[in-house]
């Protein structure tokens, strides 16, 4: 503070002189005579972060400015006012800083002070090194640290291995060539000499792969349980039947969740080209365990099939069948999940214990299993159905036994709440024969009339492959036969799978409403067979014993109703009567015959209208019963309200190689209905004329 004192003195007395009137002091020899800086010296502060920055702060008595050297190079120094600092940035190194210090006179003293920058080894390493999911061979590597500039990773499986180097955020990806044991070493580095490691042993045992058969001994099985499930690797204790190898896997449901279960993972993609049906050997304490196989993604567990199936037998090994045929093989599952009695919370005892062995995929259904006709009758047959969407199928005892169905053992389907398509399936043992039997036939009770039911086969591994017919029920809470027209199938194709959906396009609830039986699922030959009763042309809505089962589509409601007005060309009883609400401007209805119309003698249609208005436009259309592209379609318009008249509809060009059995009627297509008595319609005796 010296320097700072004679600086101020000086300064002082240089304003009394240059303030003061009567005495003058010019003589300023003194400043002259001063002596030069003394006790020169440097403060330095290392910033403790690795970065290499030093605040060098000048001091020493008599010193008005000082010039800093820093020594590692730079030759221009830099000039600070006495008590001021500068900063710089070093190496990792020893420097000599020269400090000069200058005089108000002039006079300089120099001193050279040794800087010594050091970094820190980093701090709190961070390191993760997990197998990729994806293969057991390959590994990700990264980490995080304090202090640190960057990283180096040893991978540990190649001599004089030359290190790769990586930044706080990256990961690294490195892939064995080997089974083995290795050891990752991770080296943090400073920015200088110090530095900090970790390293990690590593084991890459022999990957497991389908099969699975638990026979290995140099394969570690790691199951990852979940819920209260507990999967281990087991001498096999009911070495017989069709299974007496060594080693099973075997699953204890403990208390937890209801879907308790285990995973196994894959040391590859499952492989679904050319196999889509896996098989697996059972031993369950009872007869109606649930087992569901589940695939997975690794990385995406939205990503996943799964199937469920019924065992059979109790306290014996069985070969369970799950059609895997529908799974999207676009996509890499490499999970294995397992999960018994989903839905039922276990309690760890011999109930909820289940043995397992021999997952692998095939492409067949066993030899022996379900054949054409379907009765459900045959105990030695198991009947696996693959429910989809909510559609759940079971075979239960004839809860309705009566009519023209007194079996003892019937299929049950109930459609819950999840997708309008929800049905089941189920595979057959071998191909349909189509060869001279084109038609099905199915017994069926819904609990209402105009029910859709319908059936479809396909082929066991492409579902593109397929046909479908749909048909509507005729009676309520009776049993009825259905038939199915195939007659138009490609026969050079093989069909394995028949597919039932009830009420396709409408959401099930589970309830009763949507609990439908079925029975006795069989070919026959000959063209379709309509009901002894059905509804034929002409419909004239007088019959007592036809259910005019209107289908209803985009805001349109038909029903049967009272003649609102006997009178003119109409004073029958009953007519049907169409409401057009606010949906689609193509609002309507359609009637499906019990036959195809007969065009043979003649073409032109005729039916009765009462209109609330002028100039309504009715559209008249005929369609094919499973194609609705096969169809023809003729308007008319009214000429009277409110008053009966007979419309005319000309379907003179109609393509008669065809056939045609549904019925549809718009009122006024292209225009929004309202419900209200403006959009309400009555029409009568449809009829070829």
């Amino acid at each position: 503070m010296n320097n700072l004192k004679y600086f101020f003195s000086i300064s002082f007395l240089l304003a009394m002189i240059m303030g003061c009137t009567k005495n003058k002091f010019e003589d300023v020899a003194f400043v002259a005579a001063a002596s030069a800086p003394d006790k020169v010296a440097a403060l330095f502060n290392i910033t403790q972060d690795n970065t290499g920055l030093v605040t060098i702060t000048p001091n020493g008595e008599g010193g008005a400015t000082y010039d800093i050297f820093y020594g590692d190079g730079n030759l221009i120094p830099a000039t600070v006012n006495a008590g001021d600092s500068k900063q710089h940035t070093y190496a990792e190194g020893v420097y000599n800083v020269k400090i000069v210090s200058h005089a108000i006179n002039g006079k300089t003293t120099e001193t050279i002070k040794q800087l010594t920058v050091s970094f820190k080894a980093p701090e709190n390493l961070a390191v993760t090194a997990v197998a990729d999911p994806s293969s057991i061979y390959k590994f990700n590597v990264s980490a995080k640290a304090d202090f640190e500039t960057m990283f180096k990773v040893y991978f540990g499986d190649v001599a004089n291995e030359v290190p790769i180097t990586f930044l706080e955020g990256e990961t690294i990806t490195h892939t064995y060539t080997a089974i083995g044991t290795y050891t990752i070493k991770v080296v943090a580095l400073s920015g200088g000499a110090a530095t900090t490691q970790f390293t990690k042993v590593i084991t890459i045992a022999e990957p497991v792969l389908l099969p699975l058969t638990f026979e290995s001994a140099t394969i570690a099985y790691v199951f990852g349980d979940f819920g209260g499930g507990a999967a281990s690797v087991i001498a096999n204790p009911h070495a017989t039947g069709i299974n007496t190898t060594a080693k099973v896997g075997k699953m204890v449901k403990n208390p937890g969740e209801v879907y308790g279960g285990s995973s196994i993972a894959l040391g590859a993609p499952i492989d679904f080209s050319a196999n889509k049906v896996f098989r697996m050997k059972v031993y369950s304490p009872r007869v109606g365990a649930k087992v569901l196989l589940k695939v997975e993604n690794a990385t995406d567990n939205t990503i996943n099939f799964e199937k469920q199936v019924v065992t059979t037998v109790a306290n014996a090994w069985e070969d369970l069948v799950f059609d895997y045929s529908a799974i999207n093989a676009t996509k890499e599952y490499h999970h294995i999940v397992l999960i018994f009695d989903l839905g039922t919370a276990g309690d760890g005892t011999a109930n909820y214990t289940f043995l397992f062995d021999e997952i692998r995929l095939t492409n067949t259904i066993p030899s022996v299993g379900i054949t054409l006709p379907l009765d459900f009758e045959s105990a030695g047959t198991t009947y696996n159905f693959s429910d989809f969407n909510g559609g759940v199928a079971t075979v239960i005892a004839n809860s309705h036994i009566n009519g023209i169905n007194t079996s003892s053992n019937i299929g049950k389907m109930v459609k819950n709440a999840d997708q309008t398509w929800g049905g089941s399936s189920i595979a057959l043992a071998s191909p349909i024969d189509f060869s001279t039997k084109k038609n099905f036939k199915m017994k069926v009770y819904a609990p209402r009339v105009g029910v859709k039911v319908l059936l479809k086969v396909e082929n066991l591994t492409n579902g593109a492959i397929s046909k479908e017919v749909q048909v509507l029920t005729t009676t309520a809470n009776v049993w009825e036969d259905l038939t199915f027209d195939f007659s138009t199938i490609d026969v050079t194709q093989s069909y394995q799978k028949i597919t039932l959906i009830f009420e396709n396009g409408t959401m099930g609830d589970g309830s009763a409403n949507f609990t439908f039986f079925f029975d006795d699922i069989m070919q026959t030959t000959g063209s379709v067979i309509p009901p002894a009763v059905g509804l034929v042309l002409p419909i004239d809505f007088e019959s007592t014993t036809i259910t005019y089962a209107y289908t209803n589509f985009g805001g349109g409601a038909g029903t049967v109703a009272n003649n609102p007005s006997k009178t003119g060309v109409n004073t029958s009883n009953k007519v049907g009567k169409m409401i057009k609400n606010a949906d689609q401007t193509y609002g309507g209805s359609f009637l499906t015959l019990a036959a195809p119309i007969n065009f043979s003698t003649s073409k032109i249609f005729k039916m009765k209208v009462f209109a609330p208005k002028v100039g309504t436009k009715v559209l008249l259309k005929v369609e094919n019963l499973s194609s609705g592209a096969i169809s023809k379609e003729i308007s008319a318009t009214t000429i009277t309200a409110n008053a009966w008249e007979e419309l005319t509809f000309d379907f003179t060009g109609i393509d008669v190689s065809k056939t045609y059995q549904k019925v549809v009627l718009i009122f006024d297509l292209g225009t929004m209905g309202d419900g209200s008595a403006n959009f309400t319609y009555f029409f009568d005796d449809i009829k070829l004329n």
